[in-house]
């Protein structure tokens, strides 16, 4: 796909969504089955289904997928979905790349063992590894409207209020 058959497809999208702001918002939804079993929760991804599990430094076997590392897969695929566009929006050829995120865990606090240890991410990286022969100022535009438009890096980073209850079935 190049550059004018992406705004040839966007271009109703994008006036659709001017002229009525309220088509715009969509819910998105995911859904999971706790395991009957063992300490896991299977996750409908849309196109297979995703058993997650305890991560080996919490007691967890390996088999599972890590609730943590399915969230850097997350921001990874976002991200590299959203880099991609941009480039094509820019026409800035791209050979070839890869987009790669690491995140550092400390698990005392997830397991408890130090109350003062923060949960989750205490950092997380993501990096962009191109081939390319583009001008420096034209990766440098890359890189602000990947950030910009990414969803998982703009959610992950603004920390939205997230509502949590808990219901009987």
């Amino acid at each position: 796909m190049d550059a004018g058959e992406l705004r040839a497809l966007q271009a109703p999208i994008k006036e659709r969504y001017k002229t009525d702001p309220r088509s715009a918002t969509i819910t998105l939804k995911a859904k999971g089955t706790l395991d009957d079993t063992n300490i896991a929760c299977k996750v409908e991804t849309g196109r297979a289904l995703a058993v997650a599990g305890l991560h080996p430094a919490t007691g967890g076997t390996g088999l599972e997928l890590c609730s943590g590392d399915m969230l850097l897969e997350a921001l990874v695929a976002c991200a590299g979905v959203t880099l991609k566009a941009v480039a094509t929006a820019l026409e800035i050829p791209l050979k070839s790349g890869n987009v790669f995120a690491e995140g550092d865990l400390d698990f005392r606090g997830t397991l408890g063992v130090a109350k003062d240890t923060p949960v989750g991410f205490a950092e997380i990286r993501l990096t962009f590894a191109i081939d390319t022969d583009a001008p420096q100022d034209k990766l440098d535009q890359l890189l602000k409207l990947t950030e910009r438009y990414c969803v998982v890096y703009q959610t992950i980073k603004s920390g939205p209020p997230v509502e949590v209850r808990l219901n009987r079935k």
